[in-house]
């Protein structure tokens, strides 16, 4: 083994290393090759050491959440994967606050808050993504959005210190937030809710989960709304008018539910995705002048 790994997995053990691991069984989409090293640290201490052994022999490295809007390439990943999903999820209440790690899933922060009698969640209750994601891209759903509740944002900083960074100057909007940009690792953060009557809470999540399970093809691997909202149109609604609804190349489909949706129908690989993203762009540019920019992030060897 190379050093480097070597290094690694000294410090990670057993638990927190893997080599050749397939990408697949670590996104909703199920397609992508191999990382070269996946690493799963539990702690802050462990993601900085991580970093820095990886920094020190100039290995490239991806964070990562829960694989929901990622779509990895065939070819795989070179260098190192940090996951900080499976070992970083605590969730802990202080009054209407709630502080949520990294790799917490919102589903689970939702049901949380759900027991607890809070509002101001529901929204996110079906959201198949992490925490630390939500902020990254200022995930919403159904009228709401991370930005109606975030406090603040405990990071890592590129030069590898912790900052808490209040909400307002993460410059929230539309799937963005200035997290990417300024290079930060979200480790967690802090929302507030409001006190609510817990069984109409629960009734709220249900009608949304319903409202789901009628509109979209949850049956499906994917990664959620493929494309970005393009302003004043939907994309869903281009892709259907343009008559692509059922479109499919190789193992890839436009979802027949909702044509915002493009899914993997069982052995869809990365480059059936990929192509079938190209021709929805250039079929709604043709008919409708529209440039459609994915919402999926596409990371890896093509």
């Amino acid at each position: 083994m190379e050093e480097w790994k070597m290094k690694l997995y000294e410090r990670l053990g057993r638990e927190g290393f893997l080599i050749e691991e397939s990408m697949a069984k670590h996104t909703t989409f199920k397609t992508g090759g191999n990382a070269d090293v996946f690493l799963m640290p539990k702690n802050t201490e462990e993601l900085i050491d991580c970093i820095q052994i990886l920094r020190e022999w100039n290995i490239p490295y991806l964070i990562m959440g829960n694989g929901s809007n990622l779509l990895v390439g065939d070819g795989g990943i070179r260098g190192a994967v940090i996951q900080l999903c499976r070992r970083m999820q605590e969730i802990r209440l202080d009054g209407t606050n709630m502080y949520i790690q990294s790799g917490a899933l919102l589903t689970a922060a939702a049901a949380t808050a759900a027991d607890a009698g809070l509002a101001g969640l529901a929204f996110a209750s079906g959201i198949p993504g992490t925490f630390g994601g939500a902020v990254v891209m200022n995930a919403g759903a159904y009228g709401g959005e991370m930005k109606d509740v975030l406090l603040c944002v405990e990071v890592l900083t590129k030069d590898l210190h912790i900052s808490v960074i209040p909400a307002e100057a993460l410059e929230l909007s539309y799937r963005h937030s200035v997290v990417l940009e300024r290079e930060y690792i979200v480790l967690g953060g802090t929302i507030r809710l409001q006190p609510g009557n817990a069984a109409q809470i629960r009734a709220d999540m249900e009608r949304l989960a319903q409202q789901r399970r009628e509109k979209q093809p949850l049956q499906y691997p994917s990664a959620g709304s493929t494309f970005k909202r393009p302003e004043g149109y939907f994309a869903g609604k281009l892709i259907s008018d343009a008559g692509l609804k059922g479109k499919t190349i190789g193992g890839a489909q436009v979802s027949k539910k909702h044509a915002g949706f493009l899914i993997n129908t069982g052995n869809a690989t990365t480059r059936d995705i990929l192509d079938l993203i190209a021709y929805c762009q250039t079929a709604v540019q043709e008919q409708f002048g529209v440039r459609l920019e994915t919402e999926v992030k596409i990371v890896g060897e093509l």
